[in-house]
């Protein structure tokens, strides 16, 4: 882990001189706001901030975490994570009583001028831990986040269930975020979220926008999506599927004219199919297969890959579009030759794309390492067969870029810097 020495001023101070030995040792003030604001011009691309004893203040870039040892802040005590932790949820009690409860608490939190972030504290060791996910004031665009062109069909559509799907950290709030922005600028819709908690914050343009956030606006995702169906929305986003009556009432709205918008933590498409099944009874099976077929319209999954150089990272975007084969496939199930994969892979044309065949792109492109793409791939067997004239190409590629022979006895610029 890399570790950074800040020169910016020091967000916290000792409240006293130090007690004698025999006396507990004076809790130091930590300024929450101040702090925060500082570790976020560590970096350009800071995307998580964490708390833990026994650690300095860190911030994720890049998929990699970096210590900030500001003076005084070497090293966290569970005082100061606690501190931090109760700056953070305020008077809010429902954070409060679910952290004392269930151990764990999902809150908002925002500096106003600087950055809103989704918080989730938690108890570890006895003490308390915190992860701040940034969430960007501007919320990003399909050309930012480098979204498939296919993707803007989206907006158009009039009902059915858009997925999108991935590891924690794949950027999925992102890709539906740039989605209802550009819903909401071009459609006259009145548009529902329901989220745990609020990230990007719609403000109204041309389409309606209402946001409610769990625990403050309503107790549960079910409850809030049965209350939908009644408040008139042309499209509904889901935070995210969590149980099967959450599921069941997103098939419901969509079945009845809706859109409707979720995330899942699914590794593709093919997975999303068989964990939405997998809820439920296997006397219903069967049933919900036949209803998902009809009600999907695209399952969007996503994986971000370290570019080059670590240069930041880059999504691989993997789109299951509904047709009449890939209705067939999810209703009847996969099977030898008649897979979800088969079916993207030949869909090209229909504006569907595959994991492997996008890092293909990428590695050819000479955006990402190929052993980078290999750790990321659905198979990396096949992606290597897929990839073998490249294989063969590479030594040819390398020698040409190597530099003539030089003399022994010169020290070159890379040699000064090892």
């Amino acid at each position: 882990m890399e570790t950074v020495t800040p020169t910016v001023p020091p967000p916290a101070a000792p409240t006293q001189a130090s007690a004698p030995s025999s006396a507990p040792a004076a809790q130091r003030t930590i300024h929450t706001a101040q702090l925060v604001a500082a570790m976020l011009k560590a970096s350009p691309h800071v995307s998580d901030l964490i708390f833990s004893p026994g650690r300095a203040p860190q911030i994720e870039v890049s998929g990699q975490l970096m210590e900030l040892k500001y003076k005084g802040l070497e090293c966290l005590s569970s005082q100061d994570t606690l501190s931090i932790a109760n700056d953070i949820m305020g008077k809010n009690e429902t954070p409060i009583r679910k952290l004392e409860q269930d151990g764990s608490a999902d809150l908002s939190y925002g500096i106003a001028g600087v950055a809103r972030f989704r918080v989730n504290i938690f108890k570890q060791r006895g003490s308390c831990a915190i992860v701040m996910r940034v969430v960007p004031d501007k919320i990003p665009g399909f050309e930012e986040l480098h979204l498939p062109e296919a993707l803007k069909e989206i907006v158009d559509l009039r009902n059915g269930i858009v997925l999108v799907t991935g590891p924690t950290g794949s950027g999925k709030s992102s890709t539906l975020a740039a989605i209802l922005d550009r819903m909401n600028a071009e459609k006259a819709y009145h548009i529902l979220t329901i989220e745990d908690p609020i990230e990007f914050l719609h403000r109204h343009k041309k389409a309606t926008i209402h946001q409610r956030e769990l625990h403050s606006d309503t107790p549960t995702f079910a409850l809030a999506l049965r209350a939908a169906l009644r408040q008139a929305p042309k499209v509904i986003l889901v935070g995210e599927m969590r149980d099967r009556e959450t599921i069941e009432i997103a098939l419901e709205a969509s079945e009845t004219g809706h859109l409707v918008m979720s995330t899942l933590h699914t590794i593709d498409a093919s997975k999303t199919v068989e964990r939405i099944v997998g809820v439920f009874p296997m006397a219903d099976q069967q049933a919900i297969r036949t209803r998902l077929s009809k009600a999907f319209r695209y399952i969007v999954s996503q994986r971000l890959l370290p570019r080059k150089e670590g240069k930041g990272r880059i999504a691989a975007v993997e789109i299951l579009k509904s047709t009449m084969r890939t209705r067939e496939y999810v209703e009847k199930g996969e099977a030898e030759g008649k897979s979800l994969l088969d079916a993207m892979r030949d869909g090209s044309t229909e504006g569907m794309q595959h994991f492997d065949g996008e890092i293909d792109r990428l590695v050819r492109a000479g955006i990402v390492d190929f052993e980078t793409g290999l750790t990321y791939s659905t198979n990396a067997g096949n992606l290597r067969l897929e990839m073998a004239d490249y294989l063969e190409d590479r030594p040819k590629q390398q020698s040409a870029r190597k530099p003539a022979a030089q003399d022994p006895n010169h020290t070159t610029e890379i040699e000064i810097e090892r």
